[in-house]
């Protein structure tokens, strides 16, 4: 598709479209700063791009390395259009003087009898030296040279970009001003493991230091994988921890060092054996994996325990040990297959979720069913076996006979004495379950929703907007104030800018910051309150600037930058339309007290200067409006006119009226074009120059203009209550069929999983039903294991709400696991009261 279209494109772009797999609302993984006390920025970014950004981009895993400081090294023709006139000469003459005197083709070889030879010339100009001794053009026989007309120096490619980075100083000292940098951002790609990602690039790193002058400061701004790391660490010490909680309370309850050693075996096996098929399928230790390995390891203690107790009971009455192993694992084998068949049915609707949190859960389902029905296997095999061999006959006053004294014999009268007064009541009860299944149903629908909780990995996005008109340098100047603010919060540790137009930032009046929070064990404040704070305090003290701010997320479903953390799409047929239906949604969401801080990505408060060409005038001087658009795109675009090449990069020649001839409308009066008497005319001699407003850009989806009204949750509300009062803002508005208004990135998915979730638990329960049903060859016997659910859920609902938490995609699978936690009880009460009907009659 880009070779096709190539034709179509300017023949002047910077560079040539590029195709990169990485989601561009992804924020980096890692970002560097590259600064030096006594190199120009023009020789920082050529090392960074040279000898930095090409080698990381080779790293497997990373999508895309940018470059953010436009400090790439170029020659720059500032010309003096009135002494170019005077001249009778235009920009298009030097335009096409300087193409002609720097060129860089084939010219052949020799291949004689003896010898072959290539052939190269003295073709190309590589310094602003060379260019300001070119010729242009001769006057009463004497050469014009292009110093003659114009100031050539070695610049900048893009006056209109630039990148800072500030550190807070150590306590006791003043602190810095802003120091200009060159600023790596590191994307992966999609799928790509980010650990994985991040310590190719720490290796790779110090050779690529070394291969820099030592005038060059190499520094890791902001790195995402160190809370990552930090996350993983905590969970796999939880998992550690949870094994030695769980080996302890066996201990506790059984009395018994050899008992409790072989559950402590059998968990440790069991988690192996998930890690050999974890590798074969291709999986990670990522939190999820890991939050599986930690929930399975309850339940595979659990399968262990029931076959040890079922095999001691035997021993108790007088059985060898091998012989009660047998026995008691035959016995309790049915059990086993149950509770390990029905909890992975309970799993079984999330391997078939389609949205973003299936494929988020999937490697989390399936490392918990493979470690279930691994934990069956352990069971019913090593664990009988390992109780053969260890389990003896006890002495008084040890194992049995210790937990028939004290606490324990207390626990079971009370537990008897409520379980005949329930059966006294058993109407009573059998309304009580009725009852908590519509309580259940309610707090269902009352509960706070949300979608996944916000992360806090120690890095916060944002942008600072300026009103519409400001200028590029006007912006520059007004990022030490945003960072002399910021740095006062005890939190910040860190803040890197960007100002100017790319691909992420639309505006020159607007800035990127990246800053960087202390750890968190440091502050007593996680990210989302800093940055609310934060954004507060900009509103206070930096007149003229909005400041919008959001942690960085690991999980990021937006496939676009915004201003603010959730995002509605607004698309229309013309721009007319989409501004009026654009800005009456976002005052009409501005008036909801659920949602705070809208934003819009619309920015129609721009101005424009219209040139209003009398096509009479120009025709009688024999003017062409390729004329004048060449002219004014030469003197005031930046026009690449020319490319140097060297052995490791290409340079452009870039040209423009000096900056004195650049600063407001009246100096498009010194843009001369030509005219067919050869005598260069001022542009206002054929036009008119008027101020107008403009949209500064436009965003298309669909081919059609899109503007994208971002927000985020009011305080003391939840996401569910937010989207609730965006769509009463959609309807208030009513919109025409030929608008379209569509939630998007985290609003759609959360839509699409709140949409699921009650089915989702549906599906779970009707798995477990089935599975249940064929193992039991009963239609009733399911029903009475699934009957302690109802009383589960209030308790888990109740427990949400009691701590004003939101009902998302991790509650929802914490619902999942509920229900195979409570069941798994019920099956053990129905499967000895079945055995017990069967031998008592």
């Amino acid at each position: 598709a880009i070779n096709s279209a190539s034709t179509l494109l300017p023949s002047d772009l910077p560079n040539p479209p590029v195709y990169n797999k990485v989601n561009p609302a992804d924020p980096p993984i890692m970002t560097l700063a590259l600064t030096s006390d006594t190199l120009p920025m023009t020789k920082l970014e050529d090392l960074a791009d040279t000898r930095l950004a090409q080698k990381i981009s080779q790293i497997t895993g990373v999508g895309l390395v940018t470059l953010s400081g436009g400090e790439r090294p170029a020659v720059r023709v500032q010309v003096n259009p009135k002494a170019l006139a005077q001249k009778n000469l235009t920009l298009a003459d030097i335009r096409t003087a300087i193409t002609q005197a720097n060129v860089n083709s084939a010219k052949g070889s020799l291949d004689g009898p003896l010898r072959a030879s290539t052939i190269d010339a003295n073709d190309q100009m590589t310094s602003a030296e060379e260019y300001a001794q070119a010729i242009i053009g001769y006057a009463n026989g004497a050469p014009i040279r292009l110093g003659d007309v114009a100031d050539v120096v070695a610049g900048a490619e893009n006056a209109l970009l630039s990148a800072y980075t500030v550190h807070k100083a150590p306590e006791g000292q003043p602190q810095q001003q802003i120091r200009q940098s060159i600023i790596l951002s590191v994307q992966r790609q999609p799928g790509a493991n980010v650990i994985q990602v991040a310590n190719g690039i720490a290796k790779r790193l110090p050779m690529l230091r070394a291969a820099l002058p030592k005038s060059v400061d190499v520094e890791i701004v902001t790195d995402r994988t160190a809370s990552i790391r930090a996350t993983v660490l905590d969970v796999e010490l939880e998992l550690v921890l949870a094994v030695v909680l769980v080996i302890a309370v066996i201990w506790l309850f059984l009395r018994n060092a050899r008992a409790t050693l072989i559950p402590a075996l059998a968990v440790p096996l069991s988690l192996v054996g998930t890690l050999g098929v974890m590798y074969l399928a291709g999986f990670s230790l990522n939190n999820l994996t890991l939050m599986a390995l930690v929930i399975a390891a309850g339940f595979v203690v659990d399968d262990a325990i029931v076959v040890i107790e079922n095999i001691s009971r035997y021993i108790e009455d007088g059985m060898k040990p091998v012989a009660a192993a047998i026995k008691g694992a035959g016995q309790i084998g049915f059990t086993i297959v149950s509770l390990t068949l029905s909890l992975v049915a309970v799993l079984i609707p999330l391997l078939f979720m389609g949205d973003v949190s299936g494929r988020l859960f999937r490697e989390f389902a399936i490392t918990l069913a493979v470690t279930i029905l691994i934990s069956a296997v352990v069971s019913l095999t090593l664990t009988p076996m390992l109780c053969g061999v260890f389990l003896k006959a006890e002495k008084p006053g040890h194992g049995s006979e210790a937990r028939t004294s004290g606490f324990f014999p207390k626990l079971l009268h009370a537990y008897d004495v409520c379980l005949q007064a329930v059966f006294r009541h058993q109407k009573l009860m059998l309304f009580v379950a009725v009852a908590s299944l519509a309580v259940t149903g309610l707090l269902f629908v009352a509960v706070a929703k949300g979608f996944f909780p916000i992360q806090d990995n120690g890095i916060i996005q944002g942008v600072a907007e300026a009103p519409q008109q400001t200028s590029f340098q006007a912006m520059r100047g007004r990022q030490q104030d945003i960072a002399d603010l910021l740095l006062t919060d005890p939190c910040v540790k860190s803040v890197s800018f960007f100002v100017g137009v790319d691909g992420q930032n639309p505006s020159v009046a607007t800035s990127r910051l990246n800053i960087a929070l202390t750890d968190l064990e440091e502050r007593s404040e996680r990210a989302p309150a800093i940055a609310a704070r934060l954004m507060d305090l900009a509103r206070e003290r930096l007149p003229g600037i909005e400041l919008y701010l959001n942690p960085v997320q690991d999980l990021t479903i937006e496939d676009r930058t915004s201003r603010t953390m959730y995002q509605v799409a607004v698309e229309a047929v013309t721009r007319d339309e989409l501004g009026v239906w654009e800005e009456k949604l976002k005052r009409a969401m501005e008036g909801k007290p659920q949602v705070d801080r809208v934003a819009s990505d619309l920015m129609p408060e721009g101005t424009m200067l219209y040139v209003n060409v009398n096509r009479d005038q120009a025709s009688r001087l024999g003017v062409t409006m390729q004329d004048i658009d060449n002219a004014l795109y030469n003197a005031l675009g930046q026009r690449l006119i020319s490319t140097i090449f060297t052995q490791t990069n290409q340079y452009k020649v870039v040209l423009e009226t000096a900056p004195q001839f650049r600063r407001g409308p009246v100096d498009i009066e010194a843009v001369y074009v030509p005219t067919s008497s050869g005598t260069p005319v001022p542009v206002t001699a054929v036009a008119s120059i008027e101020e107008r407003p403009v949209q500064l850009g436009i965003a298309r989806q669909s081919q059609f203009p899109v503007a994208t009204i971002s927000f985020n949750v009011a305080d003391g509300w939840h996401l569910g209550d937010a989207v609730e009062a965006v769509q009463e803002a959609i309807a208030e508005i009513k919109a025409p069929e030929s608008v379209r208004i569509a939630f998007q990135g985290a609003t759609q998915a959360f839509l699409g999983s709140a949409s699921n979730e009650l089915w989702l638990i549906l599906a779970a329960i009707v798995t477990v039903y089935i599975v249940l049903g064929v193992l039991y060859e009963s239609y009733v016997h399911p029903v009475t294991i699934l009957s302690t659910l109802p009383s589960a859920g209030i308790g888990a609902l109740l427990a949400l709400m009691l701590f004003d938490m939101e009902l998302g995609v991790v509650g929802i699978i914490g619902m999942i696991l509920l229900i195979g936690i409570v069941k798994k009880n019920a099956i053990m009460m129905v499967d000895f009261a079945l055995e017990a009907e069967h031998k008592e009659g």
